[in-house]
């Protein structure tokens, strides 16, 4: 819930709760919750706890809103609830769930093929892909695909009726949960309230913080070069908004993708344009510019970030999740690439 303080004689003696609505209240928001969910499901909403999106519904068909994968393989299907929906929407996901336990590897294959063309990107292994993206030692064997499958209903947090219908379901032992939002219009601006589970751990945004940022290398070689020669750090196309998510201050470490940590910096400056396509921050470099077409040399690699810092990343977003504390960063700082 979000309260509005009220000050007396300059402290704070009063709270008031703002009033909030769901999307079916504001038409023009309504259909871009399932992207919205999809897009930011493991960079932003789900910061501490990965989820690898597979596949996303399509029209007039039997199907849940989003299906996507945990680290261990199991399936875990999104049902979005955008308006006050009644207690039998849950039955409807349960039988995409039921309907959903019985597909193999190669179906989850074929779904993920779709999912990549909607997004105009290449078919890539399922199985590599997510190995990769985990940061596993060995990609999972197709029978250890969904194995398991966990039902998340995301609804309005007024929506007592469904609440009451996830909380029996969930007593009688199914794998399901019930992920609340609010939507707030303050001013002129909407402003979406979500609560990730377990805990709806994040770091503050504003606080400054370390960052592994990818070079685009899968792209573009020469990403990488036009960063270091330049001093900055920068994104490019359909991702180059997520600059914005880096603060002054803040120490970012370019992350090359199957070599690893290349490069470490401070960002110095505001965000900058170069053409319609590229936006990036200037930063202060703390490492010695590695030789090129010889990164690896001097690079730290996926494993030995997990085993310096004892914890894993998102691997396949442009800024891997989740963000560094600054005693992480001093860490990172201390391995061999600043040597």
């Amino acid at each position: 819930m979000l309260y509005k303080l009220t000050k007396t004689d300059n402290k704070f003696t009063d709270i008031e709760p703002v009033p909030f609505d769901d999307f079916a209240k504001h038409k023009n928001l309504e259909e871009d919750l399932e992207n919205l969910i999809a897009n930011n499901l493991l960079g932003v909403l789900f910061e501490e706890n990965r989820l690898m999106p597979i596949f996303q519904e399509r029209k007039r068909q039997e199907e849940a809103d989003i299906y996507a994968l945990n680290e261990s393989g199991d399936l875990i299907i999104f049902e979005l609830k955008r308006d006050s929906a009644k207690s039998s929407a849950v039955h409807q996901a349960l039988r995409y769930c039921e309907k959903s336990g019985g597909w193999g590897y190669n179906k989850l294959q074929a779904l993920y093929d779709k999912y990549r063309e909607r997004n105009n990107e290449p078919k890539e292994e399922l199985s590599k892909a997510h190995k990769v993206n985990f940061d596993l030692d060995t990609s999972l064997g197709q029978r250890e695909f969904n194995v398991k499958q966990h039902l998340m209903i995301v609804g309005s947090a007024s929506n007592n009726d469904l609440i009451k219908t996830v909380d029996y379901w969930k007593k009688q032992g199914l794998s399901i949960d019930f992920v609340p939002y609010r939507v707030y219009e303050i001013g002129t601006e909407f402003y979406f309230e979500f609560f990730s589970i377990p805990y709806d751990k994040h770091t503050n945004p504003k606080d400054i913080k370390g960052v592994l940022f990818d070079t685009n290398k899968s792209y573009d070689e020469k990403s990488l070069r036009y960063m270091l020669n330049n001093s900055r750090v920068a994104a490019f196309g359909g991702v180059k908004h997520v600059v914005n998510y880096l603060n002054e201050k803040d120490t970012v470490f370019l992350y090359h993708k199957g070599i690893g940590i290349v490069a470490a910096g401070v960002v110095i400056s505001s965000v900058k344009k170069d053409g319609n396509e590229t936006l990036y921050r200037d930063i202060k470099l703390l490492t010695n510019l590695p030789p090129e077409n010889d990164e690896g040399k001097y690079s730290l690699s996926a494993s030995e970030i997990k085993k310096e810092l004892g914890k894993n990343f998102f691997w396949a977003r442009t800024i891997k999740s989740p963000y560094l504390s600054p005693k992480e960063v001093k860490t990172l700082l201390k391995a061999p690439i600043v040597s």
